[in-house]
């Protein structure tokens, strides 16, 4: 990273959390250069780019300020109720009439499930595809199925190591995309009729690989900045007999929430004392917009407890369906059902994924994604203040691509999904993100397009259908 990058990185990280308020004036070029021991020119580039992120403007004479984002804040959103009882799930019929509606391509797209393919390196991931495939001796088309491209592998073990955590290739074992990779951790602890904890709200294809597998849930709360709740949590390990938990600790869908280190270590402690193995689900885990990555827990897993899911669909290549999954002592269940099944992704999308990795300037991709996501929540959240009712609840994640809202409570957000549908407008509504139907009220909304003036306008439209309620 390049000075100038780092220095808009730490101011841009003083503006997230509030130490430098909206309206604000930030440091003159000169008090920056002196402050931070940088040439005026770096401050100015700096400062260029906190412009082009949407984060400051310039005003005449005056120096910069913090870029107002309106002249109202929206609320937080309450945290879901404790059920405190299992439930059967049914939900797929309710989710697949609600995605069957977002095909269309000329759709405002704020239900969708993935950024903008506009904010991906397709061209450069092409010519790694390329490359790769050019490149590839015959016997690795069959070597490399079972196991996994080793040079994949690598890299994601490379990356890993340098969050922190020294992981044995062995454990890694790469799937079609992060879902397969969930579904075979739930096989590889549970048998059908078992009891699952999960997060409420939860992301829907959690409800659906849950309903397929006939699993039986207990929904425990997760508020929306701090994420779950750990003493409903506590009182479900101590009540149920809770075969496996599946839960987001950083980034969750659709909430955003994140959990501090702290109560990370927490829940991990819960989970050895009841010898419970965790499905982590850290499908969002590049896109944070702070300086430093969040933990996951496995980082505190010392009984191989965490199966840590990841995967490149969220944040490089959605098409190539690549993911993993660090089993730890369920490596090699895992890795067998997954020879029972699909056997392998793609061997030449692993080996473009290895190369892009090696040599593609990922890292570099990754900062500009961050950038612009950050931007574009900005631009969500100032027009939704703007155009919704003041009662409006709203989530404000420190990364992903999702705001959760919270209507007042006379609007039905499957009533406001249909009316959307009919001005060209996607959204995801409350009720398929719980087992319990719950969420009447909310709706999920996708903040990955890079905004433009058909946003704005879409958002203007929700606000006169919610409005109407």
């Amino acid at each position: 990273m390049k000075r100038y990058e780092k220095l808009a990185d730490d101011i841009a990280e003083l503006i997230r959390t509030g130490v430098i308020a909206p309206g604000e004036k930030i440091p003159s070029v000169r008090h920056a250069s002196s402050t931070y021991g940088v040439s005026p020119s770096t401050v100015f580039q700096a400062y260029y780019l906190l412009e082009d992120r949407g984060l400051i403007q310039a005003r005449p004479r005056s120096g910069y300020f913090v870029h107002s984002l309106a002249r109202r804040q929206l609320s937080e959103p309450n945290i879901s109720p404790y059920a405190s009882s299992s439930v059967d799930v049914d939900v797929s019929e309710l989710v697949f009439s609600v995605l069957g509606s977002l095909k269309d391509p000329e759709m405002v797209a704020f239900g969708s499930a993935f950024p903008s393919p506009d904010l991906f390196p397709l061209a450069r991931l092409s010519r790694s595809l390329a490359s790769s495939v050019r490149d590839m001796k015959p016997h690795s088309v069959i070597a490399d199925m079972t196991a996994g491209n080793p040079d994949l592998r690598r890299q994601i073990a490379l990356r890993y190591m340098v969050s922190g955590m020294l992981l044995p290739m062995d454990e890694l074992v790469i799937t079609n995309g992060a879902m397969e990779a969930l579904n075979l951790c739930l096989q590889s602890v549970t048998q059908p009729g078992d009891l699952v904890a999960i997060e409420s709200p939860a992301f829907y294809a959690t409800l659906q690989v849950l309903e397929q597998l006939k699993l039986k849930v207990v929904e425990i709360p997760v508020h929306p900045r701090e994420g779950i709740d750990l003493e409903s949590l506590a009182d479900s390990l101590q009540r149920f007999p809770i075969k496996a938990c599946w839960f987001m600790s950083s980034l969750q869908n659709p909430l955003g929430a994140s959990m501090s280190d702290a109560k990370k270590k927490q829940l991990y402690a819960l989970l050895q004392q009841h010898q419970v193995p965790m499905i982590e689900d850290d499908v969002y885990a590049e896109l944070y917009f702070s300086a430093k990555p969040p933990k996951p827990v496995k980082s505190f897993d010392t009984d191989g407890l965490v199966m840590h899911c990841g995967s490149f669909s969220k944040c490089l290549a959605p098409g190539y369906r690549v993911g993993w999954v660090a089993a730890g002592r369920f490596a090699e269940q895992v890795s067998r059902l997954k020879l029972m099944t699909t056997i392998s992704p793609s061997v030449p999308a692993q080996a473009a994924l290895a190369d892009y990795l090696q040599h593609g300037g990922y890292d570099r991709h990754l900062r500009r994604l961050r950038h612009a996501l950050e931007s574009q929540q900005r631009a969500m959240l100032a027009s939704a203040a703007r155009h919704f009712p003041h009662e409006t609840r709203v989530s404000r994640p420190n990364g992903g691509y999702f705001l959760w809202f919270e209507f007042p409570e006379r609007v039905d957000s499957l009533q406001l999904f249909q009316h959307a549908l009919a001005q060209g407008i996607s959204l995801a509504p409350g009720p398929i993100f719980s087992a319990n139907r719950q969420y009447r009220n909310c709706a999920r909304l996708n903040y990955g397009t890079p905004w433009d003036e058909r946003c704005e306008q879409a958002m203007a439209t929700l606000g006169r259908l919610l409005a109407a309620f």
